[in-house]
Formats: structure tokens, sequence, C-alpha cells
């Protein structure tokens, strides 16, 4: 039996560079995007780490609030709304909508697991146009423990009705594959520009520079699986 295939959602399939014109407005530079997601994650870890649950989005808002208060910006309601709503309207890196038509048409299973509500998920999905893809769209959220805490892959492999070893996570995140790997399943690493291994680590046995890359070794891996 072939694994289930399941992708990380922000950065691995959505290009967080669709937020560069909002926080250019608003900060002027539109690099302060990068800091806030750097923010972001290392706000999401802590609060794993430490057992202190906050859902993304809300970890999402007062990274941006830390943000601002590091470039000497007072955030209006306005200014808030608009980059935290954008999330929402996230393009697809331009590889996933092949990439995904070749697994799907192979016959693989596709599911997301994603830090993100799933009200928050679900728009973004239908609003890039993959949510069709997917079997099944799973948040971290509905086990108050955000990824790479084991638990959200133990979730997705319960939801799925899979053992842990067949369940393959696809991300960008160094973190999330180190993840995946230690909770038990197997992972591709998507080496988005800007994104690396960390060599202290487990490694994945499939990784590509590009989603298109990650499919083709998917599909020949997971194919010989299937036979």
């Amino acid at each position: 039996m072939s694994r289930v295939i399941v992708f990380d959602v922000n950065e691995t399939l959505l290009d967080l560079r669709g937020l560069d014109p909002h926080f250019k407005e608003v900060f002027g530079d539109a690099s302060a995007r990068r800091e806030w997601f750097s923010q972001v994650v290392r706000s999401a870890l802590v609060a794993t780490v430490t057992d202190v649950y906050s859902d993304f989005s809300t970890i999402g808002g007062a990274a941006l609030e830390m943000t601002a208060k590091c470039h000497g910006i007072s955030l209006t309601s306005d200014q808030r709304a608009d980059i935290l709503g954008a999330i929402r309207k996230l393009p697809p890196h331009s590889d996933v909508s092949e990439s995904f038509a070749r697994l799907r048409n192979a016959g693989l299973r596709l599911a997301a697991l994603t830090n993100s509500t799933a009200k928050v998920v679900e728009a973004q999905l239908e609003n890039a146009g993959l949510y069709d893809y997917f079997e099944q769209v799973l948040s971290a959220d509905w086990v108050h423990r955000l990824k790479p805490a084991a638990e959200p892959y133990r979730m997705a492999a319960q939801r799925l009705g899979v053992g842990m070893a067949d369940l393959r996570m696809v991300a960008a995140h160094d973190w999330d594959i180190i993840g995946a790997l230690r909770a038990g399943c197997a992972a591709a690493f998507v080496a988005r520009p800007g994104m690396v291994l960390d060599p202290l680590a487990e490694q994945p046995d499939i990784i590509g520079a590009d989603l298109s890359a990650v499919a083709d070794r998917i599909l020949q891996v997971e194919g010989q699986a299937g036979c």
C-alpha cells in the first residue's frame, strides 16, 4: 500500500510573498514579512515546548504586534486586519497545481496538515484553487498542539486510517520534517529558496528543489511501494 501524502500549507504550497505589498505599505519594507513569519514560528515553538497553547491565528496576530513594535510602529486596527486577512488569499507556488494533478492521477491519497485553524486553511485552499485535491484538510488546532509536536501527526494518521509509517509529510520547513520523522512518519523536503535542512537531525529520503521534483520522487518511491 502506498503512503498517504500529507502536505504542509504555508510556504510549502502557498507563497507568503503574496503578503509583501501589505507589509511594504505598513512597514515601508517588504522584508518585514520575513521578520514577522520568523517570529510566528518562534512563538509557536515556544508555546509548544512550554505546553501553553494558543491557536496559530492568535500567535500570528501577536507576532505582528511584536514586529511592529520592533519597527517603532503602532498598528491601526485596519492595518492589522489588512495583513492578517490577506493570509487567507495567498497564491499557490507555480509548481503546485501540476504536481498535485500528477500525484492524484497516479492514484495517491493526498491530505493537508497545517498549524493554521481549520477556518483559515479552508479559506486559503479554496482561494488558491487547491481544496478539491485533498481527501482531508487537517488542523493541529484540533489537538491543541502545534507541529512539530507528535500529536498533530498522530491525529492525521488516525483520521486517515493509516499507521504512522504510512504517512509521508511534505514540507518546506526543517522543523516540520524533523517532527514528522521523529513521530514515525516518512517525509519529503521541498527546498524552497532560503529553506535548508538541519544537519544535526535525521534526513528525509526525498529532497527536491521544488514541489515538481519532490512529486517526481514520490511517484517513483510510492509507486514502487504500491506494487
